[in-house]
């Protein structure tokens, strides 16, 4: 399965690199699309998957999956690419490819997974929630620094003015963990809803 590099190009550009300091505006969203291309794997990297929410028709939840970053080369041209290898508790996937030199394939997947479980989970616009994601991205959040790394938080939808159709997304929080260097994938990236029950989770996290 290809995911649409449209989407992935206009949407998650790579911005500028973590850097010391007070957050300014942007600066969370400038941690989380830090430059991590050209990519240059001599190994795979895996990250644990778990998707919890309401049941819903469509809803696939994720109890023990994961999601690897992987090199393969491409038959058309015998250059290397990106691709993403995703298995859950049903099925095992690939999706890609991705060029070497551009964004964070899953980063991407992320946000993409995300927007197509809230838009199933409350029968919204998948093209209205995946904007309001992305300005919330590009233009607010915070940023927490510790020794080694920095935490990115959102909160999209909190002033959202349809907040009272969205079913406990406006409660929706997005959280990526980050190492010291900008360039180091993600360790964590964190999707989750606060106070109604069943809440929704999508968690994926470094090996």
């Amino acid at each position: 399965m290809t995911m649409n590099r449209a989407i992935a190009a206009a949407l998650w550009l790579g911005l500028s690199a973590l850097t010391a300091g007070p957050a300014l505006p942007g600066e969370a969203g400038d941690a989380v699309f830090a430059e991590r291309g050209p990519w240059s794997l001599d190994k795979d990297l895996n990250w644990s998957l778990q998707v919890k929410g309401p049941e819903a028709t469509g809803f696939q939840p994720v109890k023990a999956g994961s999601l690897t970053l992987t090199e393969v080369t491409d038959p058309s041209d015998q250059q290397p690419v990106l691709q993403l290898v995703q298995k859950t508790d049903t099925r095992t996937r690939q999706i890609g490819p991705f060029p070497i030199s551009a964004g964070d394939p899953v980063l991407t997947f992320f946000l993409e997974q995300v927007t197509r479980d809230m838009a199933g989970l409350t029968g919204g616009s998948p093209f209205y929630i995946r904007n309001r994601i992305k300005e919330a991205l590009f233009q607010g959040g915070t940023i927490d620094r510790s020794g080694d790394g920095a935490v990115a938080s959102f909160r999209p939808f909190a002033q959202d003015p349809n907040a009272a159709r969205m079913g406990g997304f406006q409660t929706l929080a997005l959280t990526f963990v980050l190492g010291e260097d900008p360039a180091q994938p993600i360790r964590e990236l964190r999707a989750q809803t606060e106070g109604a029950q069943p809440g929704y989770l999508n968690r994926m996290a470094l090996q």
